[in-house]
């Protein structure tokens, strides 16, 4: 189980799909969907699972990422910033971050990076299939810009 407090003090990464394709999240010291929070052992198994996979896909990154940033924090992206979703938007998956971080109830995420190439769900071993599917999104991702937490079960 992760508690409250950790959720509320880490940035922890998290996936879920939308039942063909993966996202990928940084919680921001936000709050989980319950099916992420009941097992720290299971999220871990997802982290080390798509962190070592292989790059399969060119990037696009979003073409509202400067606009939102700027509206949240006063700046864009630069490299930095997007490093760590671009890497794992080259292993297939669609990139997610906390829009209002370090506020815990705060639901939005807003996307970073899509893949070209996205990851398939019917290309995941049965192990980590049968995790990742106890986070269902109701909506494609591919036609997303922003997701709302509390859409995610």
């Amino acid at each position: 189980m992760i508690t409250e407090i950790e959720q509320q003090t880490m940035d922890m990464d998290w996936f879920f799909t939308d039942a063909e394709y993966v996202g990928f999240m940084a919680s921001g010291g936000g709050k989980l969907p319950d099916s992420v929070a009941e097992s720290e052992e299971k999220r871990q198994i997802l982290v080390h699972y798509f962190r070592n996979l292989p790059e399969i896909s060119e990037v696009e990154v979003s073409s509202k990422l400067d606009s939102i940033l700027i509206k949240i924090s006063g700046s864009g992206a630069d490299e930095r910033y997007l490093e760590d979703y671009v890497s794992m938007t080259k292993k297939g998956l669609y990139s997610f971050d906390k829009s209002y971080p370090n506020q815990f109830s705060e639901p939005y995420y807003h996307l970073v990076a899509g893949p070209e190439n996205p990851l398939k769900l019917n290309e995941l071993p049965q192990d980590i299939l049968d995790i990742l599917v106890k986070t269902q999104y109701s909506h494609k991702l591919m036609e997303v810009q922003e997701i709302n937490r509390l859409e995610i079960n």
